[in-house]
């Protein structure tokens, strides 16, 4: 959205400077300060398996697969989380994309006193070579968690879904620990232009209609996916299921009734 600039901060602006950058360097369009009425950071899940979010998943332009090559060619930063201040280095991107390794020696081996670094006669095994076999394919990444600054802008009277962040997730089942990884953040400013750096491979797919296609930033801005809502900003950083944790029925519709407040929200802000 184009925003509205005070005469006075144009020849600021001409030379490369954005007074409203210095609030929220990562937003994609700034907004003003002064023109801010409400704000709630909001953090969502996408699961791209789900049929909503298909186009987002199509075979072969994977969002996630066009993400990992843009991290393995150096033309994406990926950090540690959603703060953005701890870059992530490409050995450890490409190590979090890796299979779960076997163990070497068996638990009944490591019981008799065997250890992985036991003398193997004049020299150690050499491990072998990492392969493309050795990591997780694009289509098994298939979470994505994005964080987003929900605004009303009082001065439009618009209702803003500034999105400040995507996490790349492998899912739990797909680990003997039943524990999901996350591969990565990246900053969707960043992936934003990227994406749009890319208008034939970064597409949102019409499955029913290949005339229909749009941008995958377009897609976003349409808010096109679907998604559940897993964390609210509150003091205690609690998830929905850290506080509604009795059953995963309970944290599902907890998330959405989240989801419906803030739609009342807006009615709200809209007649006020």
């Amino acid at each position: 959205l184009a925003q509205k600039i005070d005469p006075s901060q144009e020849s600021a602006i001409s030379q490369g400077y954005n007074p409203y950058l210095e609030h929220n360097p990562n937003s994609l369009n700034p907004i003003p300060e002064a023109h801010i009425m409400f704000r709630r950071r909001v953090w969502r899940e996408i699961y791209l398996q789900e049929k909503q979010n298909r186009p987002f998943f199509v075979h072969d332009k994977e969002i996630t697969k066009l993400i990992i090559e843009g991290v393995k060619h150096g033309a994406l930063t990926p950090y540690t989380d959603e703060s953005l201040t701890t870059e992530i280095s490409k050995e450890q991107f490409l190590e979090n994309l890796s299979l779960p390794k076997e163990e070497v020696l068996s638990a009944e081996e490591k019981a008799l006193g065997f250890t992985d670094d036991a003398e193997w006669g004049d020299e150690m095994p050499h491990a072998p070579a990492t392969t493309e076999e050795d990591y997780f394919l694009p289509n098994e990444v298939t979470t994505l968690e994005l964080m987003e600054d929900v605004i009303f802008d009082k001065v439009s009277s618009v209702l803003i879904h500034d999105i400040q962040t995507i996490k790349l997730i492998i899912p739990a089942y797909k680990f003997p620990t039943g524990l999901r990884r996350v591969v990565a953040t990246l900053r969707y400013k960043d992936l934003a232009a990227y994406f749009d750096s890319k208008p034939k491979e970064a597409v949102w797919v019409n499955v029913r209609n290949n005339a229909g296609n749009i941008k995958l930033t377009e897609a976003f801005e349409l808010r096109l996916f679907g998604s559940r809502i897993v964390k609210v900003e509150n003091p205690y950083n609690a998830t929905v299921d850290d506080i509604y944790h009795k059953t995963p029925r309970a944290g599902i519709m907890a998330s959405q009734q989240l989801e419906e407040e803030l739609i009342e929200l807006e009615y709200f802000l809209y007649e006020n």
